[in-house]
């Protein structure tokens, strides 16, 4: 296989793995952005708005933007830092626990169905070789 027919591959893959995710998160009402910043914010309890923009790689004002219309539908609320007045952290809220609940599942039994088959070793080789290809790309 070519280098131009692996990096097509990779790019129908993302797609592929994004809109069966999207299909399947859209019977309880998330968008592909919202499950997103739900799964950092679980993972990262008190982040700012900043390192979640970085961790979703999207700008910070896209980021406040998603948190306000979270934050206003329940599923997120923001505090005051103790270390920082200025800034605010960022949690989940008790309504946003059942939804989270659900989004695991669905992730769980995507990633069941996307490396079936696959062994340990199989997967820590595509970890590597797929971090090496962020990197090089990541690069500029």
């Amino acid at each position: 296989m070519s280098k131009r027919e692996i990096s097509l591959r990779i790019s129908v893959l993302a797609r592929n793995v994004r809109n069966y995710f999207d299909r399947r998160v859209a019977a309880l009402g998330v968008t592909r952005s919202q499950w997103a910043m739900i799964a950092v914010v679980a993972t990262n309890p008190g982040a700012t708005q900043r390192m979640i923009a970085d961790a979703l790689e999207m700008s910070e004002a896209s980021a406040g933007r998603l948190v306000d219309r979270l934050c206003n539908e329940g599923l997120l609320t923001r505090r005051p830092r103790e270390d920082d007045r200025r800034a605010k952290a960022i949690y989940l809220s008790d309504a946003a626990e059942p939804l989270l609940e659900k989004l695991t599942v669905v992730a769980r039994d995507s990633e069941d169905r996307m490396f079936k088959g696959f062994n340990d070793e199989e997967l820590d080789t595509l970890q590597a070789l797929l971090d090496r290809v962020y990197l090089n790309v990541s690069a500029g």
